[in-house]
């Protein structure tokens, strides 16, 4: 039996973690795991351990727990070390000290890509490394290419805060005229973006709010390009939803982007306000965005959910057969 701790349904209705897992539980037989969500009736109870009320095989938590009863053996998966790259003080402190925890606690670690590996031992160090495994996110099947027409836009999708370089995306556009910008996720628009945004590209912005697979899809496809100028990501869904859908792709050449997008987005080096602006002209080319279309939907080939439960699977299983 394999015990999944569902804590990270209780921090987030959507985003990468939530829609690793839903992944993985979709393809897993029903009677060979239990899914447990806490009720969040302790104070803090992200922080604690899980509370065993059960026997299990595989205890794997959604979110960096471990089991306050061990019997069996555990995985935790790693995602990204963006706390202890732009993070400081208590909020960092509490977070790095949760996750390594959970790391030391692991018989196994899953990292999402090789980036997140290499920052582990970074991090943590180089005795962590014989328990890791690489096993790269996918991407849904539900994007694919529409024949819609394709606007003067270009969609940000996600959050938008410091490294993930929103105000750099505005700035260039302000200097490109008549591009609008749309925003998927992230939350609302602050006051201050409001303020930001008014200024520097009035009129032409729009927050989409929360996307269904089939809704973002149409987006996709309906842009210019996708624009993911974060400078740090563990993995970068997104990247490769926009790749399959048939959405040209602008990244920076940073942490994971270059082992996800391959050679098939178009990589500026600083993700700076006159990259970008270039970068979003050359997709004005019918030429140009059909070259990246291409490279971009065998680029996404690449990836799949399938793939990703397989290599979890493995996981499950190889700790399985150490323990006999």
């Amino acid at each position: 039996m394999i015990l999944f701790d569902g804590v990270i349904y209780n921090l987030q209705s959507s985003g990468g973690i939530s829609v690793l897992f839903n992944e993985l539980l979709s393809r897993l037989p029903v009677n060979s795991y239990d899914l447990v969500v806490p009720r969040l009736k302790r104070p803090l109870e992200r922080y604690r351990d899980f509370d065993v009320r059960q026997s299990y095989d595989i205890f794997h938590s959604t979110y960096y727990r471990l089991p306050s009863k061990r019997d069996g053996q555990i995985v935790t998966t790693v995602h990204d070390f963006t706390y202890e790259r732009y993070s400081s003080g208590l909020k960092r402190k509490v977070h790095s000290w949760q996750k390594k925890r959970a790391v030391q606690g692991a018989d196994k670690i899953i990292c999402v890509s090789e980036c997140t590996r290499r920052d582990l031992i970074e991090f943590y160090g180089a005795e962590y490394e014989p328990r890791v495994v690489v096993v790269p996110n996918g991407v849904s099947e539900g994007y694919f290419p529409l024949a819609v027409e394709v606007v003067e836009q270009v969609l940000f999708v996600g959050a938008r805060g410091g490294y993930k370089n929103f105000e750099a995306t505005v700035n260039a556009l302000s200097q490109l005229s008549g591009i609008g910008l749309v925003c998927v996720g992230g939350g609302g628009f602050s006051p201050g973006e409001l303020i930001f945004l008014e200024r520097k590209i009035p009129g032409r912005y729009k927050h989409a709010g929360f996307l269904s697979n089939n809704e973002l899809n149409i987006e996709y496809n309906r842009s210019i390009c996708l624009v993911y100028p974060s400078l740090y990501e563990g993995f970068g869904i997104p990247v490769l939803e926009a790749m399959r859908a048939g959405c040209p792709v602008i990244a920076v050449n940073s942490s994971s982007i270059p082992e996800v997008a391959g050679t098939s987005a178009f990589l500026v080096e600083k993700g700076e306000v006159t990259e970008l602006r270039d970068a979003i002209r050359y997709f004005y080319s019918v030429d140009n965005r059909q070259k990246y279309i291409v490279m971009g939907r065998a680029q996404a080939e690449k990836f799949s959910w399938d793939s990703t439960f397989r290599q979890t699977l493995s996981v499950y299983n190889n700790l399985l057969d150490e323990k006999q």
